[in-house]
């Protein structure tokens, strides 16, 4: 599994309750700009639309030897996932407030690009915080441990 791109401020804004590895369509230009490592997920999300998931808002720089067939850095890209996943989703994103959000991309073992998308409820500032305290914490348990 070759990662190429993580979203680590959506485990800063969001409590992430299941996770879900949905295939991504792609064009020719995209994957190997993904192969230069070329992606990023931060302010990204995925919507669903007419029964089909999208990710939006996810900026996939241009293949650097592409000429003008080059694909567009921000559009929306088709997610593929199981139907019967995608309508339990769908429940829970209409219903109780949740969001899904993209936390990885990668290549899996057959080399296949993969997104890991999360379904997430939004924190509070004070969620925030105590979260901070809380590794702050075990951050100093752990050097006080080394120290003895």
């Amino acid at each position: 599994m070759k990662n190429i791109s993580t979203n680590r401020k959506a485990y800063h804004d969001f409590r992430i309750e299941e996770k879900y590895e949905v295939g991504i369509v792609l064009s020719g230009t995209e994957v190997k700009a993904l192969r230069e490592g070329r992606a990023n997920l931060n302010d990204s999300y995925a919507r669903i639309r007419d029964s089909e998931l999208f990710l939006v808002n996810a900026h996939i720089s241009p293949y650097s030897c592409g000429n003008i067939a080059n694909h567009e850095p921000k559009r929306e890209r088709k997610l593929l996932m199981h139907r019967f996943e995608l309508a339990r989703i769908y429940g829970k994103v209409r219903e109780r407030g949740y969001t899904l959000v993209p936390l990885s991309m990668y290549f899996n073992d057959k080399n296949r690009v993969k997104l890991e998308i999360g379904l997430a409820k939004g924190k509070t500032h004070v969620d925030k915080r105590e979260d901070i305290r809380r590794k702050d914490e075990k951050r100093i348990n752990e050097r006080e441990g080394r120290l003895r």
